[in-house]
C-alpha cells in the first residue's frame, strides 16, 4: 500500500512540474485563460494592430473571415499599444475583432521580430517556427496561399 501511494504522489508531483513547464499566454481580450492547445498542430496567424492603423481597420474583415473558415489555421491579434484589460476589449471590440487577442505580447515566446510597420503578420508553423513575417495589410486568400507555398517548401 505504501508503494502505491508513493507512486501516485510520484506521479501527481510529475504532473504539476509539466504543468509548471508549459508557457504561460496569459489572458486574451475578454479576460480568458491563453492555452497552446487553441491552436496545436495548426498554422498559427498572429497579427499586429492598432485602432490608427488605417490598413489594420481594412484587414481585419479578411482576419475574421481566415479565423473562421480554416480549420487548420488560427487567428490571434496583439495590440501593437499594449493596451490590457478593459481598454483592450473595448478597442478590439470597435475594430471588430471576432478572434482572440492577447493581452501580453507573445513575441519572446515565438522568437518574433519587432516591426516597426503596422500591420505585422506572423506565419508560424504547426511546429512553432516563425515561416514568415508578412507587412502591410493581407486579405485572406494571400495568406492561404503563402501557407500552401510554406507547405510545399518543408
Amino acid at each position: 500500500m505504501n508503494v502505491r501511494i508513493l507512486r501516485h504522489g510520484l506521479l501527481l508531483l510529475l504532473a504539476v512540474l509539466l504543468a509548471a513547464c508549459s508557457p504561460d499566454f496569459g489572458l486574451d481580450q475578454h479576460g480568458q485563460k491563453i492555452n497552446r492547445s487553441q491552436w496545436e498542430d495548426r498554422w498559427l496567424v498572429i497579427n499586429y494592430w492598432a485602432e490608427w492603423c488605417g490598413p489594420c481597420h481594412k484587414e481585419i474583415p479578411e482576419l475574421n473571415a481566415l479565423a473562421q473558415s480554416e480549420g487548420e489555421i488560427a487567428v490571434w491579434g496583439v495590440n501593437y499599444d499594449h493596451l490590457q484589460g478593459e481598454a483592450l476589449r473595448q478597442s478590439a471590440e470597435k475594430m471588430s475583432i471576432r478572434y482572440g487577442v492577447f493581452q501580453s505580447d507573445p513575441a519572446t515566446y515565438f522568437s518574433l521580430p519587432v516591426s516597426n510597420v503596422l500591420p505585422a503578420t506572423y506565419l508560424i508553423d504547426p511546429h512553432g517556427k516563425v515561416r514568415a513575417h508578412l507587412v502591410g495589410e493581407q486579405t485572406a486568400e494571400a495568406i492561404r496561399q503563402r501557407i500552401t507555398a510554406l507547405e510545399k517548401d518543408s
